[in-house]
């Protein structure tokens, strides 16, 4: 549309407004054709079908056919207007219209955020830490004991608690006699030992027996995470309502059965066991790996972003963390529900890794690997009984195809960027590995 009059002004950070002029001889050319078109199927009292002068056409229908130009012209226009200017907005635009008076042009205003404009850097200085890991036999023999802790079962017992035991609680923290917020509770199940609690509120409940109520002071760290309590001096009273301490299952038959083998045997569980450890440090290092890339972007490349895709991704984000609490997207009002502030640093740092992945993919010119999709719809759907039948919907399904697709290709663009980096192989342990 050579005719159009486009000029841009850039407004704060992001922002763009963008004016369009549209000649009046088009806008005047396409209404008189559409009322052309109107005039040969008008029914009007007192003409025949097809036979309405043109001027009571336009008297009867002349407005609602030039809004109706307008309204498709100003879509037009915006469109090209945005080619012709090379812009990419990030959101829809907030339109702003002029008059439409006939035989006047006519001039509308589009404002909107771009997508920022920039060029990857830092790539160069790009350094990865991959840990080494093997699985040893002590690595397997632990997991073992996990197992079977995670299986264990607890009986009551009378007698004070030591170190391993559970002991139910009541309990209230005050700090300057004030109650502490949420520092109270009922009914707290706590092993001693396991860090459940400040370390020094565990200790004091050694050597107590039911029915025992203590109060003792401790004192909170300076860089506890409640910044209200950080440095500061409290009080808690216990009341001690039960203790119980830990039975493992043995390991015999009816424990190797209970993970699936049907056998019994031992040595097949701890090599179901050991090949298990092996996915895990698998994703492991390739989670730790990604996570320094991720970072590593993040640092060198600090650039602006749209804050309607900030506003949208919040949006998403507190949506999935009220579909896996249950509540509806009608109680969004609820005032237990997480105001959309509290997801926004969260969504802007994924709109951020969003884009400069995108630049990672676009600048290297990386396509989609089909072989790689497949493999992942294959991982998807293997946990599934019939993962045939799951496949196929995968394959059937645009948009679940698409995530699949994008999924794949980030994880191209991350191959490519270790490929490029200064690599450092460091041997870990299996539980130095998962404690980093």
């Amino acid at each position: 549309m050579a005719d159009l009059q486009v000029s841009v002004e850039a407004l704060e950070g992001l922002e763009r407004r963008m004016t369009v002029t549209i000649p009046a001889a088009r806008i005047e050319k396409e209404v008189d054709t559409r009322l052309l078109s109107v005039g040969r199927k008008a029914k009007l009292k007192g003409f025949r079908p097809g036979k309405v002068p043109p001027k009571v056409v336009r008297q009867h229908y002349g407005a609602e056919v030039r809004q109706e130009v307008l309204n498709e012209i100003v879509q037009s226009s915006y469109t090209a207007a945005l080619n012709q200017e090379k812009l990419r907005p990030a959101a829809m635009p907030t339109l702003e219209q002029g008059t439409a008076e006939s035989g006047d042009d006519f001039t509308f205003s589009a404002t909107f955020e771009v997508y920022p404009e920039f060029k990857l850097g830092g790539l160069d200085k790009l350094e990865v830490e991959r840990a080494e890991t093997e699985i040893g036999d002590q690595d397997v023999d632990e997991m073992l004991q996990t197992l079977r802790t995670q299986r264990a079962i607890w009986n009551p017992v009378e007698r004070k608690a030591a170190d391993g035991d559970k002991v139910t609680v009541d309990f209230e923290g005050k700090v300057k006699d004030e109650p502490i917020e949420g520092g109270a509770g009922q009914d707290v199940e706590i092993i001693i030992g396991q860090g459940q609690m400040l370390e020094e509120f565990e200790k004091n409940l050694l050597g107590l027996s039911v029915g025992d109520e203590k109060t003792f002071n401790l004192k909170f760290k300076k860089d506890y995470p409640a910044e209200e309590l950080a440095g500061k001096k409290a009080s808690f009273t216990v009341n001690v309502k039960g203790i119980a301490e830990q039975e493992l299952p043995d390991l015999d038959e009816e424990f190797i059965k209970s993970f699936g083998v049907e056998s019994g045997d031992m040595d097949v569980l701890l090599t179901d066991v050991r090949k298990n450890m092996e996915r895990e440090v698998v994703a492991m290092i390739q989670a730790d790996v990604k996570r320094q890339i991720m970072e590593h972007l993040l640092t060198t490349n600090p650039i602006d972003i749209p804050s309607a895709l900030i506003q949208s991704e919040a949006g998403n984000l507190r949506s999935e963390a009220m579909r896996n609490l249950g509540i509806k997207e009608a109680d969004v009002d609820d005032p237990s529900v997480p105001t959309i502030d509290t997801y926004l640093e969260a969504a802007e740092r994924r709109v951020r890794l969003s884009l400069l992945v995108g630049a990672v993919i676009e600048e290297n010119n990386l396509t989609v690997d089909q072989n790689q999709v497949k493999d992942k719809v294959d991982e998807i759907c293997a946990p599934y009984e019939k993962p045939e039948e799951f496949k196929q919907i995968y394959f059937q399904n645009p948009q679940l195809l698409a995530q699949v697709e994008n999924a794949v290709l980030e994880e191209q663009a991350i191959e490519w960027l270790v490929a490029k980096a200064r690599l450092t192989v460091t041997p870990k342990g299996f539980s130095e590995l998962k404690d980093s």
